[in-house]
């Protein structure tokens, strides 16, 4: 069985990816070691276990991956949330800045129930845009923010500042 800190030797960095300077941490390593995936769901899920959550909300497309497993493990329901155009009925949706450029989040309008609450999930936090970006989609369908959980903080980027208006945030492994 795989330890936290094993955890970090599942994940690798590469290089300039997606451009020169950013080095991008791939985890699908860890999602090929059945133990490992195991530990880091777990680990995603645990704090929120003793909280009612109705839902996890997970950004397209690398939330949807740790988001379903979360929901799975906490007996709630999975709301996805895609990129533009993707969704067939009527959506609500923000465009938000990202470490590298911009992208637009939509969510069908009606996803969220008033006073339901929600898990938002996703991959990896660094400056807090694509989760600042789920918060506001779920906050403006009414929905209650539980919390938020992510497998990887980049640390350096300060995205944990842009998201305590939201709640507890919590990450597995830390950069």
């Amino acid at each position: 069985m795989h330890t936290l800190p094993d955890l970090k030797t599942l994940i690798a960095d590469v290089p300039d990816h997606p451009k020169p300077g950013i080095v991008f941490k791939d985890f699908t390593p860890l999602l090929a070691d059945p133990q490992g995936l195991a530990l880091a769901v777990e680990l995603m899920a645990n704090p929120f276990r003793t909280e009612r959550i109705d839902a996890v909300l997970g950004a397209e497309s690398r939330g949807f991956i740790f988001g379903i497993a979360i929901a799975q493990a906490l007996s709630a329901g999975f709301i996805p949330v895609r990129k533009a155009g993707k969704l067939p009925r009527k959506v609500r949706g923000v465009t938000y800045a990202l470490e590298y450029g911009t992208d637009t989040l939509q969510m069908h309008e009606d996803a969220v129930r008033p006073g339901s609450r929600v898990l938002i999930v996703d991959d990896l936090l660094a400056t807090g845009g694509t989760l600042a970006a789920c918060c506001q989609l779920a906050s403006e369908g009414g929905a209650v923010i539980a919390g938020l959980s992510v497998l990887i903080e980049l640390e350096f980027l300060k995205g944990r500042e842009r998201l305590t208006s939201y709640g507890d945030v919590h990450s597995v492994l830390r950069y």
